[in-house]
């Protein structure tokens, strides 16, 4: 292996827009809708779990404008942890960073043991820990390559899983509408089987909503690639608006037609007991259908789709580590990059704490599941509100400095609104994942623990960096905003060029007169330059 230090080679701009927008896509397109999704419905029930990802898909658009706004105005790798540091506080930002890192490692660990659900299909009496091995081997050479190599691979990924959910929701549709008839009723009549369509009470939605945002938890890839996209300020708004619209488009149908086809009481929808037969949600559809073959074949989509979920987890994981590096936050050791640009020694270190998937050989790979998508859908809400509070401060500092917003490459339609509101959509339902465990006689502290871990993870990096290296609240009058009064600089280059020339020949939208002498704001003028 060759390496070079970091300070010789930076990583390369090799995404290209379709591989920023599929990225995003396939990463958060994946283990959530084609495995837990089934967890989702079984809890709440079809409204519940329908209510819950419209609720999440609502804040997570808030979220993915804001970051969007912030990757386009500095594209830099490391993304909201970098603004993180700038805009809020240097812990706040390395917090941020640790628990990224933390979060998708445990995020491959989960779409390892969904793999072993998801392959146990077919052969259910081979050890899971065996297939977790080979996949884990396959996403750790992928990532190995570059990163146009890894962009093109997953570009192809979320391109058959696009077309497969297409498919599904086309089959489903014709079930429902009763074309394609299966050897069960569906309609909305499994919305009053039991409880439903709201099953399980406040405490369920919640809980529900946590794994909802686990589905939508890759959308900010887009970010964490802006430090190796192409154009940046103009790519990474343009993926922001397509991918939320088209995962919401997604999610809701398909989360519809399962509920519709599939009562919530269906026992082979995943829980958490080792006795139930856990079948991806999509499956079960064919097989309501009486189309075992298809059946078949979507569980090798859906198996495609978690290995592509996992190898995005793994991307970004490593180089938010990489970045850390670099920054002497993380040990020197992981600031390295191969030739190619690949923080290879970082891979490395994320490999390892994605290893976490080999419990299931001791402890059964429903039980894992469960616990590790808990884990990391804690740590995903952290980091959706990290975004919220940096963005918010952000906009604050670049008032405060007196920079219109209109010089920003883009802007966040609903701020200030959207942004309070994705603030408290989040910190609802991350406080109030296990809010029962207080209102018990006496106070349930074991499982107070179990479920705010994250939290109480993510305060003592907080306060550690604070004790250990000083740091407090950036005042607004200390934000530097160097990027502003670049684009205020050349928006008021623009702007005189288009006045002051006047008539003459036409050059895109400007009138250009070769004689005229260049407006005193202009350090060079390009027409003059060439004449």
């Amino acid at each position: 292996m060759t390496n070079t230090d970091a300070t010789n080679h930076q990583l390369k701009r090799t995404l290209k827009p379709r591989h920023l927008t599929m990225l995003a896509l396939g990463g958060s397109i994946g283990t959530g809708l084609f495995v837990a999704s089934g967890a989702a419905i079984s809890q709440a029930g079809p409204g519940g779990a329908l209510a819950a990802y419209l609720v999440i898909g609502v804040m997570v658009y808030f979220l993915m404008t804001a970051l969007g706004e912030l990757a386009a105005f500095s594209p830099v790798s490391g993304t909201f942890a970098a603004y993180g540091e700038r805009f809020v506080d240097p812990g706040f930002g390395y917090a941020l960073a640790v628990n990224y890192v933390y979060n998708w490692a445990v995020t491959i660990a989960v779409d390892l043991v969904a793999a072993q659900i998801v392959i146990s299909y077919w052969f259910p009496d081979i050890p899971g820990w065996y297939w977790s091995a080979l996949f884990l081997a396959l996403l750790f050479f992928i990532n190995w390559g570059s990163a146009k190599s890894f962009g093109e691979s997953e570009f192809w990924f979320a391109f058959v899983k696009v077309a497969t959910i297409i498919i599904f929701i086309v089959v489903g549709l014709l079930m429902i509408w009763g074309i394609f008839a299966g050897d069960a009723p569906a309609g909305w009549a499994n919305w009053t089987v039991g409880d439903a369509p709201f099953a399980g009470g406040w405490h369920t939605l919640f809980m529900t909503a946590m794994v909802v945002g686990f589905s939508f938890q890759g959308t900010e890839l887009m970010g964490i690639a802006a430090g190796e996209s192409e154009n940046p300020g103009k790519n990474i708004p343009k993926a922001a608006h397509q991918i939320f619209w088209r995962i919401l488009l997604f999610y809701i149908l398909s989360i519809l037609v399962i509920s519709l086809i599939i009562p919530y009481t269906d026992p082979r929808l995943l829980k958490n007991e080792l006795t139930d037969i856990s079948v991806s949600p999509f499956t079960l559809v064919f097989e309501r259908a009486g189309l075992l073959s298809a059946a078949s074949v979507m569980n090798a989509v859906v198996l495609t789709t978690v290995l592509s979920a996992g190898n995005s987890g793994l991307y970004a994981a490593t180089r938010m580590l990489y970045v850390l590096a670099t920054e002497g936050k993380a040990p020197r050791f992981f600031a390295r990059l191969s030739a190619s640009g690949v923080p290879r020694r970082a891979l490395i270190a994320v490999t390892a704490i994605a290893a976490l998937c080999f419990l299931t050989s001791i402890y059964g790979k429903d039980t894992v599941y469960l616990w590790l998508i808990n884990t990391s859908g804690m740590g995903g809400f952290l980091c959706w509100l990290g975004i919220a509070v940096c963005h918010w401060r952000f906009r604050r500092g670049l008032a405060y400095h007196g920079f219109d917003t209109s010089i920003l490459p883009y802007r966040a339609k609903f701020f200030p609104l959207g942004t309070a509101l994705a603030f408290v959509i989040c910190l609802t339902v991350t406080l109030g994942q296990n809010y029962e465990a207080f209102l018990k006689d006496p106070v349930d502290w074991q499982g107070i623990l179990a479920t705010y871990i994250g939290i109480f993870i993510f305060a003592g990096v907080w306060i550690g960096y604070r004790l250990v290296l000083g740091g407090r609240f950036v005042p607004y009058a200390e934000m530097r905003f160097p990027e502003a009064e670049k684009f205020e600089k050349e928006a008021a280059n623009a702007e005189d060029l288009t006045h002051y020339l006047g008539s003459g020949s036409r050059a895109g939208n400007t009138l250009i007169r070769p004689w005229a002498p260049c407006p005193p704001s202009l350090s060079v003028c390009q027409h003059h330059k060439n004449t």
